[in-house]
């Protein structure tokens, strides 16, 4: 009787583990996970920057707060949706690499999205160094309300598809580093080969805000530069 009583409780346990994997089991919901990353936002803002309608990205968001990913705040009629912990970015960041290391598809996914060409990049050590140095412009690509939730210190903002008509904002004669939200972001990819394409020399940051953030370096919020 005992044994079966602790076979039960251990089954609950293991199901209650399972839950936060079920609300993990959508392309979308990581997605939402990876957007709220970059700062708190609406259900509007939300739906628009994953490409879902209200309600499905209502639904979406709902499982994840149910499994605790998630919290709200209210202000007014609106509700505002952020993670509930650095813990949650974490597991995202984690749950990728672990993908990618382990899943032959995910690999040839990425290369389909990002495009094969990354071998130009700088880890965050090394554009650290060279910022210190001052031999770089660092360029942040991201959505504005992204950048103004938090970016790496000194970095200058140009959304990416600002950045054709902008790019005379940038020297000349100075190498460009451009950074998005993560490892996974497109953004840069593009930038820089945009970027190239238009004569600049331009690298990427290897990763992303999400890993500066959580490597606990410096950011920044607020105005623009």
């Amino acid at each position: 009787m005992v044994g079966t009583t602790a076979a039960g409780a251990k089954a609950r346990l293991y199901d209650a583990f399972a839950t936060s994997g079920k609300a993990l089991a959508s392309g979308k919901r990581l997605e939402l996970l990876d957007l709220l990353a970059q700062g708190e936002r609406t259900v509007d803002a939300l739906a628009k920057a994953a490409g879902l309608n209200l309600t499905t990205a209502s639904a979406h968001l709902q499982t994840l707060k149910r499994a605790g990913f998630v919290a709200t705040r209210r202000e007014g009629v609106r509700i505002h949706y952020r993670l509930a912990g650095d813990d949650v970015a974490q597991l995202l960041a984690l749950l990728r690499k672990v993908a990618e290391t382990h899943q032959a598809a995910v690999t040839a996914a990425v290369d389909a999205y990002l495009g094969a060409d990354r071998a130009t990049e700088v880890t965050r050590a090394e554009l650290r160094a060279r910022v210190t140095a001052g031999d770089v412009v660092v360029l942040d690509v991201r959505p504005v309300e992204e950048y103004r939730a938090g970016h790496i210190p000194g970095a200058v903002s140009i959304p990416v598809e600002e950045l054709t008509y902008r790019i005379d904002e940038l020297p000349e004669e100075t190498e460009i580093v451009v950074y998005c939200r993560g490892a996974y972001c497109v953004l840069a990819h593009d930038a820089v080969r945009l970027l190239a394409g238009r004569g600049r020399r331009a690298i990427r940051l290897g990763d992303g805000i999400l890993e500066w953030r959580l490597a606990e370096l410096p950011v920044d919020a607020g105005d623009l530069i």
